[in-house]
């Protein structure tokens, strides 16, 4: 417990830093439109492009389902059974900049998702790896600057993204 209290510690003194820096303010509304590339139609989109030119038998389409298929139910159960509170509720007077879709914050269901297509359409689309981790850690950071997300959070949230992704890959 002490080892959590440590953590949870340095997750509040990391995020409440990112929120009293000048800049925060000005990232917000960037951040906003960075965290939505994260909240699914982005990949619905991406799934719809690959099934019309590649057809269902793409490998990169059934690495996506399957992985979406595993990583959402893993995700919901991590989120349901920690039951984190989010930076509003753990934090005396903070609001977040935007409503968050649900209670709680392990993981970042948002950042999983990110690392997640990430990696697998660097699987498949090897030049575009450096602009897609890209996208996926600034989808990670937009979370904590839009204050829905603890720094740990975002941590998990790639581990189980990538970790699903590559487990999905070796099923394909």
């Amino acid at each position: 417990m002490k080892l959590f209290a440590s953590i949870h510690k340095y997750d509040v003194f990391i995020f409440t830093w990112v929120f009293n820096r000048r800049v925060h303010s000005a990232l917000i509304e960037f951040c906003r439109y960075l965290s939505k590339t994260g909240d699914g139609l982005f990949y619905v989109l991406i799934a719809a492009v690959l099934y019309a030119y590649e057809g269902p038998s793409s490998g990169c389409l059934q690495a996506i389902l399957l992985a979406f298929l595993i990583e959402r139910p893993v995700y919901l159960i991590l989120k349901k059974g920690l039951k984190r509170n989010r930076p509003q509720a753990a934090l005396e007077n903070f609001h977040s900049v935007i409503i968050p879709s649900d209670q709680f914050s392990f993981p970042s269901g948002h950042t999983s998702a990110a690392f997640m297509m990430a990696t697998l359409l660097s699987y498949y689309f090897p030049p575009l790896m450096m602009l897609l981790y890209a996208w996926a850690f600034l989808v990670g950071c937009s979370r904590v600057v839009l204050g829905v997300h603890f720094p740990t959070d975002i941590l998990a949230g790639s581990l189980l993204g990538i970790s699903i992704a590559i487990f999905s890959l070796g099923q394909i």
